[in-house]
């Protein structure tokens, strides 16, 4: 497998895409990007430029670079298909791939939630689908911006499921760390943890940086992982050890005053001073986000268990308001935490400590299944 020759379709030309598909082009893999609208024609003009936190800072010419917006070009030759797609496309990209791919192909779904090579499988029987997730932030230059530019934010890797041989060999480039793992599935659900922060930074409109750096934020993040923990270990999921603590503990650091805080969670805030959340950029271009595929996703899991997930509803229910209203262009800075103040009279729950959080969950906790979000 490991055969620079190989073909690499990545199959969604978006921030994540054109950061692996960049890293990968500049590696000397041969590479194909799928994709559509202003990027691809970016691209096409001016080419690419690939950044990270460590001081990479490359630049890939327009003539080096392959790409199309015609999926039958992208998919016919593949031999691994890099699937990019936010969460939503996934059904589509799958019969793309099922219409146009390779009976051979390899396909590796590096996308955010919990089930979407499962999605790709189901349409997929006869091909080789494997588990990603890709555990760093990638943040895209300003509308205008030449060449179009994608920069790593944060520290991190790519991990893969274990079990095809060579392939971490072909993937494994300058810029780009990738790992093979055997437990992808907890793997998932681990990163799930950490994803549940990207509608509060979305909600807050502040920066990823400094929006972790504010305790008011934090302990919202900490009781939707406390809900989500909850749910996983009723349905017998154990969530892997992906970062420097345990599972179990982030809630209990995300609590922390934010002076200790800033000392114990340093790796978590080593991050590129820019960098939001892709459903923060969702929102401020009135596209539908991954709500569904984030805490849609605990939510399921605790309506199967009876498990409360009150805080977790909250913030869909708000993500929901922001969609209709459009709220990401224009929203301000404060304007969403409060939203998490209700007017009905607060319900304390086991030791939350700040009022928006207590008063955001609503209700009182049992052990009936939530309410539909």
């Amino acid at each position: 497998m490991a055969d620079e020759g190989k073909t690499i379709a990545i199959a969604g030309a978006g921030s994540i895409g054109c950061y692996v598909g960049g890293c990968l082009t500049l590696a000397g893999r041969k590479v194909i990007f799928l994709g559509r609208g202003h990027i691809l024609e970016t691209m096409r003009k001016d080419g690419l430029r690939v950044s990270d936190l460590d001081g990479l800072d490359r630049r890939i010419g327009a003539q080096a670079i392959t790409l199309t917006d015609d999926p039958p070009t992208a998919l016919r030759e593949a031999d691994i298909i890099l699937v990019t797609v936010k969460s939503g496309g996934t059904d589509e990209m799958a019969q793309l791939i099922a219409a146009h791919g390779r009976a051979d192909a390899i396909v590796i779904s590096l996308q955010n939630g919990v089930d979407n090579a499962v999605r790709l499988r189901a349409v997929l029987p006869d091909l080789r689908v494997l588990t990603g997730m890709v555990l760093f932030n990638v943040i895209q230059s300003a509308d205008g911006e030449v060449p179009f530019r994608v920069h790593r934010a944060s520290q991190g890797e790519v991990m893969i499921d274990d079990g095809v041989a060579g392939l971490v060999d072909l993937l494994n480039v300058e810029g780009l760390a990738v790992e093979a793992r055997t437990d992808m599935k907890a793997v998932q659900w681990s990163k799930l943890l950490m994803n549940l922060n990207n509608a509060l930074v979305a909600l807050s409109d502040l920066p990823l940086a400094k929006q972790l750096a504010e305790r008011s934020w934090r302990v919202i993040l900490a009781a939707q992982i406390d809900e989500a923990l909850a749910a996983m270990k009723a349905s017998g999921i154990q969530p892997a050890r992906i970062t420097g603590l345990p599972p179990s503990l982030l809630p209990k650091v995300l609590r922390l005053p934010d002076w200790l805080f800033g000392i114990l969670a340093r790796r978590m805030l080593a991050i590129d001073p820019r960098a939001r959340a892709s459903m923060w950029d969702d929102l401020k271009r009135g596209r539908p986000t991954e709500i569904d595929e984030l805490q849609g996703a605990v939510l399921r899991l605790a309506r199967q268990t009876g498990t409360p997930t009150p805080t977790i509803e909250r913030v869909i229910a708000l993500v929901r308001q922001a969609e209709a209203e459009k709220r990401g262009r224009r929203a301000s800075r404060r304007k969403p935490l409060e939203q998490f103040e209700e007017k009905s009279e607060a319900v304390k729950f086991g030791d939350f400590a700040e009022p928006s959080v207590r008063n955001c969950v609503g209700t009182k906790r049992s052990n009936a299944a939530p309410r539909s979000a």
